[in-house]
């Protein structure tokens, strides 16, 4: 077979590869524009056809063509943390499956870097767009109603949200994991988390431990509380720093996993056997958790769920008028080896 191309251009053509493939060029089209309305076998020869002859849709012409770009954003606060990653991966798996290509952005926790993304991608064309949380500018939700392009917060839920979340209750899952170091024993608990400053899923963290401690007439000590970067050294350090106070907590309760293996690591640096000498709970169970002695007590998200129910909510919304509706996960308390009841 020769292969034929545009004069000049040194490019296939779209009908080149509906001939190859023995179907019409409208058939080539809604291959690659809407695939859920062709059968598998069709999307099989035509995009074998379109490979052998080394052609892809022009996206730009695409575009004018349908007066619709075929592509989705996000913007998470972070490339170093898994639970985004696995946020994307949900996202990026049903989006493909309709087609449509993901633009990512991070924030670095910057609500103005978060409204600038935003803003780069709405000139990108970008039709529905997801972002973690909900701390970020009037203006960029401003912006995304002016452009009609729906959107969804995820990893956050309160049901009074004027924002569609898909994601979970952050204040009630610390909550549950306070009475169950609580239900241990433990009368005197310190916390590690990250930092507060543009992130309210880390204030209602907060917020769901003193609630626990309050129902169970115990007090938090704001000297027993240590905010800080999120990473296993300052995990390390800070409980150091808690476990070194006369009357030190029995337990000690992590805004996430990194802390807490963080703080596992010094516990045994400091001689103290975990959780005979001092309970430490997780959050996120990150893949490490689970295979490095002592086991970590933590709470599980299915975060690839997350991203999952966030895509198939957005392709639904094709019109203005198409609401996205909010979805609540419920974490799973993992209790492991970490947590016990307090010695002597």
């Amino acid at each position: 077979m020769t292969r034929r191309v545009r004069p000049g251009s040194g490019r296939a053509r779209l009908e080149e590869v509906a001939r190859l493939a023995e179907v019409s060029t409208a058939t080539v089209s809604r291959v690659f524009n809407e695939p859920s309305k062709v059968s598998d076998a069709v999307q099989a020869r035509v995009r074998e056809a379109a490979a052998a002859l080394n052609w892809i849709p022009n996206a730009a012409g695409r575009a004018l063509a349908s007066s619709r770009t075929h592509i989705a954003g996000a913007i998470i606060p972070t490339l170093d943390n898994e639970i985004f990653a696995r946020q994307v991966s949900g996202l990026q798996a049903v989006l493909a499956e309709q087609a449509f290509t993901l633009l990512l952005g991070c924030s670095n926790y910057d609500p103005q870097e978060s409204l600038n993304q935003v803003q780069a991608m709405l000139a990108r064309g970008v039709e529905a767009l997801a972002i973690v949380g909900e701390d970020h500018p009037p203006a960029l939700f401003e912006a995304l109603a002016a452009h009609r392009v729906p959107y969804v917060v995820t990893y956050a839920y309160r049901a009074d949200s004027p924002h569609p979340c898909i994601g979970f209750d952050n204040r009630a899952a610390f909550s549950i994991i306070a009475d169950h170091v609580i239900s241990l024993g433990h009368r005197r608990v310190g916390v590690i988390l990250q930092p507060l400053a543009n992130n309210s899923r880390v204030a209602a963290r907060l917020d769901g431990i003193r609630d626990s401690l309050e129902r169970h007439g115990l007090e938090l000590d704001p000297r027993e509380v240590a905010v800080g970067p999120s990473s296993m050294e300052f995990g390390a350090e800070a409980f150091s720093s808690i476990m070194s106070r006369p009357n030190r907590p029995t337990a000690v309760i992590c805004g996430n996993d990194n802390l807490a293996l963080g703080a596992v690591a010094a516990a045994a640096s400091l001689g103290l056997r975990v959780p005979a000498d001092c309970t430490i709970t997780g959050f996120d169970d990150l893949a490490i958790s689970s295979r490095l002695p002592p086991h970590l007590t933590t709470m599980w998200v299915d975060n690839l769920q997350i991203g999952r129910l966030a895509a198939v909510q957005l392709l639904a919304a094709r019109s203005p008028a198409d609401a996205v509706h909010s979805v609540e996960l419920q974490p799973v308390l993992r209790i492991r080896e970490t947590s016990g009841r307090p010695g002597r």
